[in-house]
């Protein structure tokens, strides 16, 4: 179990990380302990590291603050977490559960793995791995729930401008067009997109002004 290494991560309690990756269907059949008390632990932990995170990054209200770290909490953003470090490779399950490993298993493991983090190497090590691996999304602000639409009408609702998207271009014959629209804030354009659906160019537009307006 290796996937660790890539975060320069070793954890010395080997028995800590086979509990941490083990479903509770696996310890039904075969006796011992499952991830799910390192899973509560662990999930404590990533809310302050994401808590502080968020906290110190955007100047934010306590509403929009949650609203931003419930999307990279989520069990969608969990998942692909573990998925991207390989925790899901090593999920040990009953004979049941083999065709069924999904993705609320496999975002339980990000946390109980978290939690073994913890416990073995301490918080600044859990800190800096949940960072290593969550940021790039933060920073590429992808969007893990709603859409980009959505949080760009929520970021400029909190500061009070006016938002709207406008048709800059149509191209194409009747079944293949391709749509271009750009955003406008306050009269000034922060993002441009282009889709093969109006809807599709205005949420391309939408994650391009993104870009700017969280910075």
């Amino acid at each position: 179990m290796n996937f660790l290494d890539k975060y320069n991560i070793k954890i010395t309690n080997q028995k800590l990380l086979e509990t941490a990756l083990t479903h509770s269907s696996y310890s039904n059949e075969h006796g011992g302990s499952n991830y799910e008390r390192l899973e509560f632990l662990g999930d404590v932990v990533l809310h302050l590291i994401t808590s502080d995170y968020f906290y110190k990054k955007y100047d934010y209200q306590e509403g929009e603050l949650s609203k931003i770290r419930a999307s990279f909490v989520c069990e969608e953003a969990l998942a692909q977490y573990s998925k991207d470090v390989g925790i899901n490779k090593y999920i040990k399950v009953g004979n049941g559960q083999k065709d069924n490993i999904n993705d609320t298993i496999i975002a339980d493991t990000f946390e109980s793995v978290l939690g073994a983090i913890y416990l073995d190497q301490g918080f600044e090590v859990a800190k800096k791995y949940v960072l290593e691996v969550l940021s790039p999304y933060v920073l590429e602000h992808h969007v893990f729930l709603g859409d980009y639409k959505s949080r760009l009408q929520e970021m400029v609702q909190t500061d009070k401008k006016s938002l709207e998207y406008r048709l800059v271009s149509e191209s194409g014959p009747s079944h293949d067009k391709t749509f271009v629209f750009e955003v406008v804030i306050d009269d000034i354009v922060y993002g441009r997109g282009t889709g093969k659906s109006k809807k599709e160019a205005e949420q391309n537009a939408a994650h391009d002004a993104l870009k700017k307006v969280a910075k």
